[in-house]
């Protein structure tokens, strides 16, 4: 089995349509410093490789970085706890998605069923309610519309918190996406956590893909 960084999960599951976050990939600390500038926004500062699959377990994300100051010193901070053991690393640089809500889409592949699509609450709700609701691949429109419907969130999906209702249309889309993504050759198991919904759309701000190859 082999992993693909961040950074190309997200790429792989974009050129299916899933919408990401807004990132760019940089070698240097004075070049995220710069890609921040570029980015225009806070951002959210990662190390990113084939084998930084648990980033946050590590303290390697820093978030809500405003200038390109705090971000060169996060930046030269992340570079310093790099190890023999990451291989090869890079840093990303993404623009912050901001939500209240959050969700979890994954495929896995079961030796009974086969591939299964799962769709569930993210974030805190994730641990407080562990709702989440699956299907065999492949998938129609009208299952994905269904998982929504089971996930029996309709609180979260209409106006909260002073935020837009969820787009359910593109909602049902990023699930055909990744769905899609998954039928691709060589695609084992796929986790987009979280998938954070912002002014209604969903947008994938962290991803993860495993592939048969090492």
């Amino acid at each position: 089995m082999g992993v693909l960084s961040e950074f190309d999960s997200k790429q792989l599951l974009a050129s299916h349509g899933v919408q990401i976050s807004n990132d760019l990939l940089v070698a240097s600390a004075d070049a995220a410093a710069e890609a921040a500038l570029q980015l225009a926004g806070p951002v959210a500062l990662k190390l990113c490789g084939q084998a930084l699959a648990h980033k946050s377990e590590r303290g390697l994300v820093k978030l809500g970085l405003d200038d390109p100051a705090s971000v060169k010193r996060a930046a030269q901070e992340l570079l310093a706890t790099i190890t023999a053991e990451d291989g090869e690393v890079a840093l990303l640089v993404s623009q912050m998605v901001t939500g209240h809500r959050e969700f979890i889409i994954g495929v896995a592949r079961t030796a009974q069923f086969g591939a299964v699509l799962m769709l569930g609450l993210g974030g805190v709700l994730a641990e407080a309610t562990a709702n989440a609701v699956f299907r065999l691949l492949p998938v129609t429109h009208q299952d994905c519309q269904d998982m929504i419907h089971d996930l029996d969130a309709e609180p979260l999906l209409t106006e909260f918190r002073g935020e837009a209702a969820v787009d359910q249309h593109s909602l049902v889309n990023a699930l055909l996406a990744i769905a899609s993504a998954a039928a691709t050759d060589g695609i084992e198991e796929i986790d987009v956590n979280p998938l954070i919904i912002c002014q209604g759309q969903p947008v994938a701000v962290d991803a993860l893909v495993v592939t048969t190859n090492s």
